[in-house]
């Protein structure tokens, strides 16, 4: 089971951490990612690390301000936010890859790569 964590209440230029909490599965096996959805839209991808924490995948409008990490001994995976904007606003979810190999790891920017989804958290960025 996965658990995201961390989101609150935020000024515009400030920062959140968030964190997904794995039960029961070691996240080391997986990539890892973190998707939001904002009200009445639909589910966007914001970041990814791949099992080996080698590589990194943003979205465009987070490159720059978003850093995700894992730390496995401690079974959870971090983004850490900076310079929030309002269009951040949304409840973020993190989510588990199988971990296969891909020969181009954009591959998970794609919701549908994931198998599974932890509980969301939610994130409001206020000007």
């Amino acid at each position: 089971q996965l658990q995201a964590s961390g989101g609150g209440l935020v000024q515009v230029g400030g920062s959140l951490r968030l964190s997904c909490a794995a039960s029961g599965r070691t996240l080391s096996s997986y990539h890892m990612g973190w998707f939001r959805q904002a009200p009445g839209k639909e589910r966007e991808f914001v970041a990814a690390i791949t099992r080996s924490g080698i590589r990194t995948v943003y979205g465009d409008p987070e490159k720059g301000r978003f850093t995700i990490s894992r730390n496995d001994a401690m079974n959870t995976v971090l983004m850490l936010m900076n310079s929030l904007k309002p269009e951040d606003t949304a409840v973020y979810y993190c989510a588990a890859d199988s971990g296969r190999v891909y020969s181009d790891y954009n591959q998970l920017k794609l919701a549908g790569r994931y198998f599974h989804w932890g509980q969301g958290t939610l994130v409001t960025v206020s000007s």
